[in-house]
């Protein structure tokens, strides 16, 4: 009984140590990281393809998708074993994308033809491409599924595109060079981040309007180091983290009052970040410095760096 009682609480042990694995692209190494985040060790890595850039998981986590943008295509590979399963017809360049919470739909974004690519994730086909503003980058889907946002680079706005009829009902004018897009997790407020701006605006998802702007100093940067990018906020909206890109930090927001509360010293150029499912852990990808950064929110302090490759771009958590 002893005995059995020690191997099952060895393999619960195992099981708890490697609980969740982080994803990260490396966009110069044409490769995927994957990383042990509990210990803090790079596990190993794999080729996936030219420039691999945006990183997610279907909903049910049975999938990876990345977007190789040289290869002009989305891949498609099983969570599990990393073996690649297919590829989806992306459009040309495919950087960043948004897959609906019911899982059925992709949204692309394609920057050099100022579109939006829809896929039917079951058939792999498209099924419309939507013409947005020049530049779109940014894009996320509500998680009521009922708005599909594209920011538009050079025309400094965000598209609300209505995700039954696929067409655009409004347009709300952000600051200059919105980067990355994302609804709060009751799909009431939209965040933009706005690159050469340095700013966050936050917009109402009912009137399309901002209802607060958020700027960033910190002490011994110059404001143009502070390059707002990518944004996670938690699920009870208490608080939001910014990658401010070439500051090589990461702000802390409270997500009710809008207030910066600080700010963590992380890799260089922190670009995207993404939460551990228990949202207790933050890692961020460090284009330059080539790592990933730990972050315990907890305490709100970086707690390890752990080298992954050339050039990390995005991040995804598998449970």
């Amino acid at each position: 009984m002893n005995k059995k009682i020690l191997i099952l609480a060895l393999l619960t042990s195992i099981g708890a140590t490697h609980a969740e694995t982080v994803f990260v692209t490396l966009e110069k190494d044409n490769a995927l990281a994957i990383m042990n985040p509990v210990d803090g060790t790079l596990l190993k890595t794999v080729p996936v393809g030219k420039r691999p850039r945006g990183i997610a998981l279907s909903p049910d986590n049975k999938w990876l998708y990345i977007a190789t943008s040289d290869d002009n295509t989305i891949k498609i590979f099983d969570a599990q074993t990393l073996k690649e399963t297919g590829h989806l017809p992306s459009g040309e360049d495919p950087e960043t994308f948004a897959i609906s919470s019911t899982g059925d739909k992709m949204y692309v974004s394609n920057e050099d033809d100022s579109l939006v690519t829809v896929i039917d994730l079951a058939k792999k086909k498209v099924i419309k491409q939507i013409k947005v503003g020049v530049e779109p980058e940014g894009i996320c889907v509500s998680p009521d599924n009922q708005w599909l946002i594209s920011a538009s680079e050079t025309t400094n706005m965000v598209h609300w595109i209505d995700t039954k009829t696929q067409t655009i009902v409004d347009n709300t004018l952000v600051d200059a060079r919105p980067r990355f897009v994302t609804f709060t997790a009751d799909s009431s407020q939209l965040w933009v981040t706005s690159e050469m701006a340095g700013s966050l605006m936050v917009l109402d998802s009912k009137t399309k309007q901002p209802i607060k702007t958020i700027t960033f100093n910190i002490q011994g940067v110059t404001a143009d180091k502070i390059q707002p990018v990518g944004i996670a906020i938690d699920k009870t909206r208490t608080h939001a983290y910014v990658a401010l890109g070439t500051a090589n930090r990461v702000a802390v927001i409270n997500a009710q009052t809008f207030e910066v509360e600080k700010y963590l010293l992380v890799g260089s150029r922190v670009w995207n970040l993404a939460f551990s499912p228990d949202e207790k852990h933050l890692y961020t990808a460090n284009g330059v410095s080539n790592d990933v950064s730990i972050i315990d929110l907890e305490s709100q302090t970086v707690t390890k760096s752990v080298g992954v490759g050339t050039y990390p771009w995005g991040v995804a958590v598998k449970p």
